[in-house]
C-alpha cells in the first residue's frame, strides 16, 4: 500500500508539473507570440527585414519616416540628416533599438495576428500606418546643431504631452548601417543601439537646483527675504564646496540672485538647512526614483536621488545635482523636460507621448489609448516661483552669453556636471518657451560639452527654430 502511494503522489506530481507546463507554454505564447515571430530564426519575417507588408511612419505633417519600397524591403526617408536625426525613434532592420517605434509597435505595423498569424494576403492584413508626434524639420535642426557630439535633446508640449522632437546621439544611417565589427570596435558607436532621451540617465548638475528650489520654497517660509553671504566657496562637513565659478564672489545675495548665478554655495547650504527627508520627498514628487511613467508605452529609464543617511558634506553635494557614490544623482533627459513642463503648467507634468495615430480603432474613436496620467510635482502658487527664477536665469543668460531661444521669450536653467573620469563635463540646458503659440519645454544633454549655456543652448535654440518657424 505504501509503494502504490508513493507511486501515485509521484504520477500526480507529473501530471501537475505537465499541466503548469502547459498553462506556462499557453501564457507565453498569448503575452509573447508577437515578438517571437519577428526573431531572426523565422525566416518569412527575415526576409523583408522583419517588415512585410508594414505600414508607414509618418511625422506629425505626414511626412515619411519609414515605408516598404517596391522590392518589399524597408526604406526611410529621403534626408540622410532625417534618417539619422530620427534612427531611435523610428529603428531599423537590426530591431536592436527596442525602444523605437519599428521594435515596440511591430505587430501593428505588420498587421501580425495571434491567430492567424502572418500568412494573410496582403489585401486581407489589418497592416495599420503609424503616424507619430515628432517634427522631422526639428530633430534634424537638433541633430545638425549636436554634430560630432554624443547627448540628446527632447521637446515637447507641456500642454498636450506631444514628443515633437526626440534625438540621440550617436547615431547611424538606417539605409547604410555599419557592420557588427565596426560597431564593436568603435569608440563612437559606444551605446549607439540606446537612446539617450529615453534610455539614458546622466548627472544632472546644476539642472537639479530646480528641485532644490522647489523643496526650499515649500519647507523655508522667508526663503525670498533671506540674504546670504558667497566668497567663492564654503566648507560643509569638513569639505570644500566651490561655487560655479571658485572666482565669483557675489557677496551678499538673494535667493532669486543665487538661483540666476548657479550659486553652489547657497544651494549646498540650502539642500543641508532642507533636510535628507525633504530633499528626498521633493525628489521623488517630481519624478525621480520612480519608473511609473511612459511614452506611449515606452519606458522611460529611472531617475535617482538618494539622501538616506547623507551626512552634512553628502547631501550639500546632492542639492547642486552633483552627488556622489551611494548619492549619485541620475537624471533622465524627458523627465527633465517633464519637470521644466510642470513649472510652466503650474504644477502639473502632462505626460508625454510620441505616437499620434496607431491606427486602432480606440484611436479612430478619439479614445486615448497613447498616454498615462498627469502628474502634479508642485502646488501652482510654488511654481509660479519657480518660473519668477528661471525666467532670472533667463535674462541672466541672454545679458552674458546671448542665450536665444528660438527667438521666443523663454524660462531655463544650465547645468555643467562633473564626470568624475578625467573627461570634459557633461552639459545641460532645461528650460520652456512662454509663448503660449508654441508650448513647449525641452531638455538637451551633452556629454563632454562643458558649459551649458554655450554647449547644450544652441542645440535648443536649433529645434526651436525649427518649430517657431
Amino acid at each position: 500500500m505504501k509503494r502504490i502511494m508513493q507511486r501515485s503522489y509521484l504520477v500526480l506530481f507529473v501530471a501537475l508539473a505537465f499541466f503548469g507546463g502547459i498553462c506556462f507554454l499557453a501564457f507565453r505564447v498569448v503575452t509573447q507570440s508577437t515578438q517571437w515571430v519577428q526573431h531572426s530564426y523565422n525566416g518569412h519575417a527575415q526576409a523583408s527585414d522583419g517588415l512585410a507588408g508594414a505600414g508607414e511612419i509618418t511625422d506629425r505633417d505626414g511626412v515619411k519616416l519609414a515605408y516598404n519600397g517596391d522590392d518589399n524591403h524597408r526604406k526611410y526617408n529621403d534626408d540622410q540628416s532625417v534618417r539619422e536625426s530620427l534612427l531611435h525613434v523610428v529603428g531599423d532592420k537590426s530591431m536592436s533599438i527596442s525602444t523605437s517605434i519599428q521594435s515596440m509597435f511591430r505587430a501593428d505595423l505588420t498587421g501580425y495576428n495571434f491567430i492567424l498569424g502572418m500568412g494573410l494576403p496582403a489585401s486581407l492584413k489589418a497592416n495599420r500606418d503609424v503616424q507619430l508626434t515628432v517634427d522631422a524639420d526639428a530633430c534634424k535642426a537638433a541633430y545638425e546643431a549636436l554634430g560630432s557630439r554624443k547627448g540628446a535633446c527632447v521637446v515637447y508640449n507641456y500642454k498636450t504631452g506631444e514628443v515633437v522632437c526626440s534625438v540621440s546621439n550617436p547615431t547611424y544611417d538606417p539605409e547604410n548601417p555599419p557592420d557588427a565589427d565596426t560597431i564593436n570596435s568603435s569608440e563612437w558607436y559606444e551605446g549607439v543601439y540606446l537612446d539617450n532621451v529615453l534610455s539614458s540617465t546622466y548627472t544632472p548638475g546644476s539642472t537639479f537646483k530646480i528641485v532644490t528650489a522647489v523643496a526650499a520654497m515649500e519647507n523655508i517660509p522667508d526663503i525670498f527675504e533671506r540674504r546670504f553671504e558667497c566668497n567663492g566657496s564654503i566648507e560643509i562637513g569638513g569639505n570644500t564646496i566651490n561655487c560655479t565659478d571658485a572666482h565669483s564672489l557675489y557677496g551678499e545675495i538673494t535667493f532669486e540672485e543665487a538661483f540666476a548665478h548657479s550659486c553652489n554655495v547657497v544651494f549646498a547650504q540650502l539642500a543641508v538647512e532642507i533636510g535628507p527627508e525633504k530633499m528626498k520627498e521633493t525628489a521623488e514628487r517630481m519624478g525621480f526614483n520612480s519608473d511609473a511613467v511612459k511614452m506611449s508605452g515606452i519606458p522611460i529609464a529611472k531617475s535617482y536621488y538618494n539622501a538616506d543617511g547623507a551626512d552634512a558634506n553628502s547631501l550639500a553635494w546632492t542639492g547642486i545635482g552633483q552627488g556622489f557614490g551611494q548619492y549619485e544623482d541620475r537624471a533622465n533627459p524627458l523627465r527633465m523636460a517633464m519637470i521644466a513642463g510642470a513649472v510652466a503648467n503650474g504644477g502639473t507634468a502632462v505626460s508625454p507621448y510620441i505616437v499620434e495615430d496607431d491606427g486602432s480603432l480606440m484611436n479612430k474613436l478619439g479614445i486615448a489609448t497613447n498616454k498615462d496620467g498627469d502628474t502634479t510635482m508642485m502646488a501652482s502658487a510654488t511654481a509660479t516661483n519657480v518660473q519668477r527664477l528661471m525666467k532670472a536665469a533667463a535674462n541672466y543668460y541672454s545679458a552674458t552669453y546671448g542665450i536665444s531661444v528660438g527667438g521666443v521669450p523663454f524660462c531655463a536653467k544650465t547645468g555643467t556636471a562633473e564626470r568624475g573620469d578625467g573627461k570634459d563635463e557633461t552639459a545641460w540646458f532645461v528650460g520652456y518657451s512662454e509663448d503660449m503659440n508654441h508650448p513647449y519645454a525641452f531638455a538637451v544633454v551633452v556629454e563632454e560639452g562643458g558649459a551649458g549655456a554655450t554647449a547644450a543652448a544652441p542645440v535648443a535654440d536649433a529645434a526651436m527654430k525649427a518649430l517657431v518657424n
